[in-house]
């Protein structure tokens, strides 16, 4: 594999970036750095999390070694209201400080990111900056889409009329939070039943807004902070990146990667960048 260049990586994603045609893919090892007033990292995966919406107790070792089976086990013994609101709480009510990977992305200014936390860390760095929301959401009517779509404007998000704003929908920068997010509504893809859901409508196509797919045709990726060894993970990116450069689909940045992230980064035409995060955002 080869050795990544920091610097000249970094300068060569900060200008696509900008551009829009390089389009970040966020996940939770991007929060690492990220910690609340009294130090504490910000749970953003697997065993802490799932502690975190525990109170701290664990459960038992098949439900502790995956996210979705232990937020479907909770929600089934206390209800779908207790996992939004934990997360609700969790993620809204305490401040967290921005990892230096997310500080970075912001101060990049890009035309389209997909943040793959639930948290509202990179929500609070576009604050001032006018933008499109789109917020996943799982297990709605037939009638409603697998998304929400807000326009943040005057310190404050609005719902959007696509059939109103069309035109000027497409000179917004995007943010979006295909696992959900507490703002301005509580929305989150958890339990094993709403990545099913989720994933479903996704390869349907009905999980994003139409102007989004036809923004994302010819776009590379730089996928840093996901981690693609399991088959969930790997699902929705295969999804979120479709129509992707044909000449090169981006990078997947990944210390010592899996046989399963190798394989499916040379399907999709990734380049493997075996490093860890801190390599590039130390």
């Amino acid at each position: 594999m080869p050795t990544p260049d920091p610097s000249a990586r970094l300068a060569l994603w900060k200008t696509g970036i900008a551009a829009g045609d390089i389009v970040p893919i966020l996940g939770p090892d991007s929060q690492t750095g990220s910690a609340d007033a009294e130090g504490r990292p910000l749970p953003a995966q697997g065993r802490d999390l799932i502690l975190a919406m525990t109170g701290g107790q664990p459960l038992s070792p098949k439900l502790m070694a995956e996210f979705s089976r232990a937020a479907m086990n909770l929600e089934f013994k206390r209800g779908r209201k207790f996992i939004e609101r934990c997360l609700a709480e969790l993620y809204e009510t305490r401040a967290w400080s921005a990892s230096p990977q997310m500080r970075w992305i912001a101060a990049a200014r890009p035309r389209y990111v997909i943040d793959l936390n639930r948290d509202s860390v990179l929500l609070d760095l576009f604050a001032d900056t006018p933008h499109l929301l789109i917020q996943g959401v799982a297990r709605l009517s037939k009638a409603d889409p697998r998304y929400r779509a807000f326009r943040r404007e005057g310190g404050a998000y609005r719902p959007v009329d696509e059939a109103a704003e069309g035109a000027a929908l497409a000179e917004l920068p995007v943010v979006f939070k295909p696992l959900g997010c507490a703002r301005p509504t509580a929305s989150f893809i958890a339990s094993d039943a709403d990545y099913v859901d989720f994933i479903t409508e996704l390869m349907g196509g009905f999980a994003l807004p139409p102007f989004l797919k036809a923004r994302r045709t010819g776009k590379r990726y730089l996928i840093a902070g996901v981690r693609l060894a399991k088959d969930t993970e790997r699902m929705i990116v295969r999804d979120l990146v479709y129509g992707a450069d044909a000449a090169g689909a981006g990078w997947l940045v990944a210390d010592a990667p899996t046989p399963k992230e190798t394989r499916f980064a040379a399907q999709l035409g990734f380049e493997v960048l075996d490093a860890p995060l801190s390599a590039f955002w130390p």
